[in-house]
């Protein structure tokens, strides 16, 4: 009798939404966060021509979060291969929130659309505050129901 088997893999082809940031959550890890979307076109029964957008929240570590930093950019197209995981967060009522997001474990640079990346310097480790930003670089004009990226990291939620 085999045991039973789980797949857990996220393909992705999409554009940022918003420019990476990141930021060093304690124990020396590296977080890099962004967003992509992805687009479906569909002809429905009465031949009318339909769109839809996903949007995705993106989660990068250590050196390939360095890397996402430092060369992506809000608007370029990313292909990105990673895990669904769901983070709970509870505030002081007591209320739970719940952020699904893509661990990513490989990304790729497909187009540039011309732009240059963020280009994040090296992150330091931080002695007072081990959740500030390197990068603050958020868009104004994002779409209103995208999750903002505004949770304070913490070494434990991340693994």
């Amino acid at each position: 009798m085999s045991k039973a088997r789980s797949l857990n893999k996220v393909m992705l082809i999409g554009n940022l939404t918003r420019n990476p940031v990141l930021k060093e959550a304690g124990n020396n890890v590296v977080v890099c966060t962004f967003g992509i979307a992805t687009n479906t076109s569909w002809k429905d029964k009465a031949g009318t021509f339909k769109e839809r957008a996903e949007y995705h929240n993106l989660i990068a570590f250590n050196k390939l979060g360095e890397i996402c930093a430092q060369v992506l950019a809000t608007g370029m197209l990313v292909w990105v291969e990673g895990e669904l995981r769901t983070r709970v967060t509870e505030d002081e009522t007591g209320k739970k929130s719940y952020r699904t997001e893509i661990k990513l474990n490989d990304m790729i640079l497909i187009d540039s659309k011309g732009k240059k990346g963020v280009g994040a310097q090296s992150v330091e480790p931080q002695e007072a505050d081990s959740t500030s930003s390197v990068v603050e670089e958020e868009m104004t004009d994002s779409p209103a129901h995208e999750v903002p990226v505004e949770e304070e990291f913490k070494s434990e939620d991340l693994f």
